[in-house]
């Protein structure tokens, strides 16, 4: 009963959508088509079914095949036809119809996975639907900077960025018609004066030193149940004075991201962006009784005062330091890229 149902539902369908007779309905026709041979196919090794009691069921099927074949041709050239309608629009810039022409391209590949020049056609909807980005980064700081402070900027790994449809370049090449461009514009460079501050505190802590016997009130030494000497642990509190040197010494990039709509010249959007680098160094030296020292100040204990970063390097290093910002504030400006 259930076979006879689902098949004269979908017969009743198919003869629907045939009377319609729009193109658009190749599709669902193949599909119905190839439910009903398939559910045919499936119970065919399986007959006669027969009951315990000795009732042989009937099972009426239907040809499909010719109807199976002519679908799958006339779906299949439906959104090959309707992918060279959207390309001859994605020709004229239109992103949108390009990345639906890969889709029509799609369709038609799940009939034939050859189908005349689809795959060739295919590329050419991804090239004209795919959306270029130039990453570039513009100093525009009015100091002299490092001769590697920009090459350093530009060696962002921007490949981690790239999807399907957006691609994201760190070079002007002009094999692509750019469509957006996100520029690093460098604002101030900031360099502070080399620091050395001095301090001196003191670690103090109560340690157990020993023992010490506990008397009686005649003065002598108490003895427990046992007969054994009462003694107990005793409590000092241990000194120890510390000298500590800090240098310091930082270095700030501050800028600001900016991204232009190639297309209609227009600023999309501008957020500020900066990094800094930091030196920092202690050095210390103490006297008094090495136990009352604490863990921080142990760590510090035997460096050694060092030379300061020059200008340069630590400039190069908040350029290291911006890169990986640069590439957030990029993800964070992935949806004001638009079709």
């Amino acid at each position: 009963e259930a076979f006879a149902k689902i098949t004269v539902r979908e017969m009743r369908e198919l003869e629907r959508l045939q009377r319609a007779n729009r193109d658009e309905n190749w599709g669902r026709i193949n599909e119905l088509t190839r439910n009903i041979r398939k559910r045919q196919e499936a119970l065919r090794p399986l007959l006669p079914l027969t009951d315990k009691n000795g009732y042989t069921a009937t099972f009426n099927f239907v040809k499909v095949d010719a109807l199976e074949e002519e679908s799958r041709d006339k779906a299949a050239a439906y959104h090959y036809q309707q992918a060279n309608d959207l390309l001859r629009q994605a020709q004229n810039g239109d992103k949108a119809a390009a990345r639906a022409a890969y889709r029509e391209l799609e369709e038609t590949q799940r009939y034939f996975r050859n189908y005349q020049n689809a795959t060739a056609l295919q590329q050419q909807a991804h090239d004209l639907g795919t959306t270029h980005i130039l990453v570039r980064v513009e100093n525009s700081a009015p100091v002299v900077t490092p001769a590697a402070f920009e090459q350093r900027l530009s060696q962002v790994n921007t490949a981690g960025l790239n999807n399907f449809w957006q691609q994201y370049h760190i070079r002007d090449n002009r094999q692509f018609d750019f469509d957006y461009e996100i520029k690093l514009r460098i604002t101030d460079i900031l360099v502070s004066p080399e620091v050395v501050r001095e301090r001196e505190y003191v670690d103090t802590k109560n340690i157990t030193d020993g023992y010490e016997y506990v008397l009686d009130n005649n003065g002598n030494v108490l003895k427990d149940s046992l007969g054994n000497d009462v003694k107990v642990p005793r409590e000092i509190t241990v000194k120890a004075w510390i000298i500590e040197t800090l240098q310091q010494k930082e270095a700030n990039v501050e800028g600001v991201v900016e991204i232009y709509n190639l297309r209609t010249n227009r600023l999309v959007r501008s957020q500020p962006l900066a990094a800094v680098a930091l030196f920092e160094n202690y050095a210390s030296t103490f006297r008094g009784d090495n136990r009352a020292l604490s863990s921080d100040t142990r760590r510090r204990i035997g460096n050694r005062p060092v030379p300061f970063p020059s200008n340069e390097a630590l400039i190069l290093q908040a350029a290291d330091q911006l890169k990986p910002a640069l590439l957030d504030r990029i993800l964070d400006y992935n949806h004001l890229v638009e079709v």
